[in-house]
């Protein structure tokens, strides 16, 4: 897994977009100077936003973006996933595994554990949403602390090997 600065400044974008959600649209330009980043960059990552309909393009004197639906009904995974395309690539998968030369994937046992770390993080990515992140760290810390450990429900056999 590899969150690159487009999640990062995707999710510091779309935060200040729930934070001022009462503007309605909010203009990239105003995101870009009030935040310090690139222009054209976060031109881009609202492009993908966009059209993974995360936000809501609002064209005209008045435009700019708006949240697609409530920040509430927004996950992190779906953001990770409009940005960076998955939020953990199994790459051992047989239509990945393509580019990948490897002679143990039948026998590996590797792949058990990656397609679980892409479960869990699948899981706890999804119950993260915006209106979380616009709250502030401590909610967050909060939300954190309510969550189950992670693997604290895991049954090696059962869980793990698919029996």
């Amino acid at each position: 897994m590899r969150l690159t600065t487009k999640t990062e400044y995707g999710l510091v974008c779309l935060t200040y977009l729930t934070k001022h959600s009462a503007q309605k649209v909010i203009t990239v330009k105003e995101i870009a100077a009030r935040e310090r980043f690139s222009l054209p960059y976060i031109q881009q990552i609202f492009h993908s936003l966009c059209s993974a309909h995360i936000v809501r393009a609002h064209h005209g004197r008045q435009g700019g973006y708006s949240l697609a639906r409530e920040a509430s009904r927004i996950t992190l995974k779906e953001v990770v996933e409009a940005l960076e395309g998955e939020t953990f690539e199994v790459f051992c998968e047989p239509e990945i595994r393509k580019e990948i030369v490897c002679t143990h994937f039948e026998w590996c046992g590797v792949k058990p554990v990656w397609r679980k770390t892409k479960e869990l993080l699948d899981g706890f990515f999804g119950s993260v949403t915006l209106e979380m992140l616009a709250q502030g760290e401590s909610d967050v810390r909060n939300h954190l602390a309510r969550m189950p450990q992670a693997g604290s429900g895991i049954h090696w056999k059962k869980d793990w090997m698919g029996r």
